[in-house]
Order: structure tokens, then C-alpha cells, then sequence
């Protein structure tokens, strides 16, 4: 198997690591040789996949906005770095990656397996800008994924979607997986006995409004005055994007302690287990919450949105709670059950481990992904 070459092209160094790298582990042992590609790459982040055992390589890539010029440049880059490593099959995922990955790959007469993980924000704003984004967005999937071998989708509302859009064809083979998967072993269970009135509540998200952090501040200050001791952390990287949320804002209720605003941490799986629910009342297209799968193993009760990625992750009422996005008043009375009831918590957070191993093992979803491989290659 040692002329089975895969590149896996990713928009941002660190997933390839956070999210890839137990795949990449999987791939290594099937005799796989395995190039991780990003824009920009860090030594830290090379090094890494170096210690992984793949080779890492980097190429220019605009990560927001379309701009045809450097967009075709990557394209073409893409395209030398397929046909220079002789590549045998190519794996991207996140939006520009499968576009113009494919693009480079069919131009090259390359298969391409494309993994197809959320639809984020175009999919999910209502502004005319997003609409138009959305508009051409759609038209770059349709003229660059009809000839890939195979899609991968984690959930099926966005194949669902796909469809309906006319984006691909009823006729094309895909496949749904359960998100990136969780290392359990990484995120161990634990078993929270809480009982007392110090009940805290954890967002792990980008600062947008379409993850639901605003949301969460306002059930937070109403939350607070009616149950004192209750804590509420957010932790994120402050974001650029048209959406990123007030700052001033958070760190306003931060200095008030009605907040605990973390900034971005490297320890999440610390302040997991240091907490008792975890929130995400995201209205953005997921794929499946990485944040979540995390939570889920640890052994946490879940909020989140009855929307696409995200009800996949919680049985209402026995791991948690799903609400409508959007809705302040769901998403209080959500939270306000836990504080009412914090006898539940252990409960729901043993379903939420039972959840996670039975659906979400990385393990699980790292062998299914090799087999569609090597069936995809073997035919």
C-alpha cells in the first residue's frame, strides 16, 4: 500500500492536529503515507504532524472573502503540490479547501474524497451579503464536488440541503459520519454528584453571534439575579468576522461577575470537568460541535439548538436539552431546570458518556472513514 499517498487540506493549522489527528494516527497504521496541508502553517503545528508521522506541507490560501486572483492562485498551487507529491487521493474539508482542492485535484485527474463539515456562516446569516456569498458559494460547490469520488457528510440535513439546492445530484454516493469524533481516552469520564447552589454553566465557541453568545450573556444577567451563586464561563477567541460579538459587552459582565470570560484556553478539558453544563446555542450550520462531542465524553449535560449538526448530539430530556434557536426564553428555562434541579445533573451527564461511546468514538468513526477509503480507492 505504500503508493497510497493522501493529502488532507484543511483552512487552519491547528485542526488538522485537533481535529485530524487521531485520523491521521488511523491512516498511518493502514500503510498509508499521509501529507497534512494548510495555509500558513506554524513550525509547532509541523512538528507535530512530523511526530504523527505525516509530512506537512503549506500553501497561500485566503481564508475569508472571494477573491477570483488569489483564489485561482491556490488553485494552481494546490495543483502543483497534488502532482509534485504524487498524490493518489485527496481529502479536504471546510468550505475553500473542498472547493478549490477539488478543482486542483480534477484538473490533475486526482480522486477526491471531500468531507463536508458544517456549513458555517454563508448558510446560516440572513443578510443580503450573505445571501449573495450563499448564492456563490453554492455555485462553486456545484462546478467543484459533482466529480469527486465520494462527499462525506455529518449530518444529513446538509445533504439534505445539498439536494434541494441542486447542488449535487440524487445519483452521488455519499456518506454520513458522526462529526470528527472524541478521543475518549483524551476527555475521560467523570462523575458529577453536584448538589449544591454553585451550578456553572460553559460556552467553548468562536465569538459570533451566530454560535449563540450573545444569547447566553443575556440568559446569564437575568439568570443571575435569581440565582446568585450560579457562574456562567465563556471561553473563545475574539473574532473579526462582521459578526463577532461585543467585547466591550462581554468584558463589561465580566468586571460585573456575571460572566467569567476566559479569552481563548489551551486547558478546555480542565475547565470541563471544573464545570457542570455545557451551552451552545448556536444557530450557525454545524457540522457536529467538536465543543460538544467533548462535553458529551467528559460526562456533561447538554444545551444546545434542535438545528443541523446539533440535535444529532443530545436525546431530549435524558442527556440534555434541545432548544429553538434563537429563543431567550427556551434557552432560560433550559438552564433554570438545572438550577432548580441539580440532582439531574449526574444523570444526564452518564447519558451523555453513554451517548459519546456508543455513537461518537473516534475510533469508530476513523475506521469508517478508512473503509470508505479504501473502497473509493479500490475501485
Amino acid at each position: 500500500m505504500e503508493n497510497n499517498r493522501i493529502l488532507i487540506l484543511c483552512s487552519y493549522d491547528k485542526s488538522i492536529i485537533h481535529f485530524r489527528g487521531d485520523f491521521i494516527k488511523s491512516l498511518i497504521q493502514n500503510g498509508y503515507k499521509v501529507f497534512g496541508a494548510a495555509p500558513e502553517m506554524t513550525k509547532e503545528i509541523s512538528d507535530q504532524l512530523i511526530e504523527l508521522g505525516a509530512s506537512p506541507l503549506t500553501f497561500k490560501l485566503q481564508r475569508t472573502r472571494l477573491n477570483p486572483f488569489k483564489d485561482l492562485q491556490s488553485i494552481f498551487e494546490l495543483n502543483k503540490m497534488i502532482k509534485k507529491h504524487n498524490i493518489d487521493l485527496v481529502f479536504p474539508y471546510t468550505i475553500k479547501p473542498v472547493i478549490y482542492g477539488s478543482i486542483a485535484a480534477n484538473f490533475a485527474k486526482i480522486p477526491v474524497i471531500s468531507l463536508i463539515t458544517g456549513l458555517g456562516f454563508t448558510f446560516s446569516a440572513a443578510s443580503a451579503k450573505a445571501k449573495l456569498l450563499q448564492k456563490a458559494t453554492e455555485f462553486l460547490y456545484k462546478i467543484s464536488i459533482r466529480k469527486n469520488k465520494l462527499i462525506i457528510f455529518q449530518n444529513s440535513d446538509d445533504h439534505q440541503l445539498f439536494l434541494e439546492r441542486n447542488i449535487i445530484p440524487k445519483s452521488k454516493k455519499i456518506a454520513v459520519v458522526n462529526g470528527s469524533g472524541v478521543n475518549l481516552g483524551t476527555y475521560p469520564n467523570r462523575i458529577n454528584n453536584k448538589t449544591s447552589e454553585r451550578i456553572i454553566f460553559i460556552l467553548v465557541a468562536r465569538l459570533i453571534k451566530e454560535k449563540g453568545v450573545s444569547l447566553y450573556m443575556e440568559a446569564a444577567e437575568d439568570l443571575k439575579k435569581r440565582f446568585p451563586k450560579a457562574e456562567f464561563h465563556v471561553i473563545g477567541k475574539p473574532d473579526k468576522s462582521p459578526s463577532a460579538i461585543n467585547l466591550d459587552k462581554l468584558n463589561e459582565l465580566h468586571h460585573k461577575e456575571i460572566i467569567v470570560y476566559h479569552g481563548p484556553q489551551d486547558n478546555v478539558p480542565e475547565l470541563l470537568y471544573a464545570s457542570d453544563i455545557f451551552v451552545l446555542p448556536t444557530f450557525y450550520r454545524e457540522g457536529i460541535p467538536r465543543s460538544i462531542l467533548e462535553a458529551l465524553s467528559v460526562g456533561m449535560p447538554i444545551i444546545t439548538t434542535n438545528s443541523p449538526g446539533c440535535r444529532e448530539t443530545v436525546t431530549e430530556g435524558e442527556n440534555g436539552f434541545l432548544i429553538k434557536p434563537q429563543s431567550l426564553e427556551d434557552l432560560k428555562r433550559a438552564m433554570g431546570y438545572f438550577l432548580e434541579n441539580p440532582i439531574k445533573i449526574k444523570e444526564m451527564g452518564i447519558a451523555s458518556r453513554a451517548l459519546a461511546e456508543k455513537k461518537f468514538n473516534v475510533d469508530i468513526i476513523n475506521d469508517h472513514l478508512i473503509a470508505l477509503i479504501k473502497e473509493t480507492m479500490t475501485k
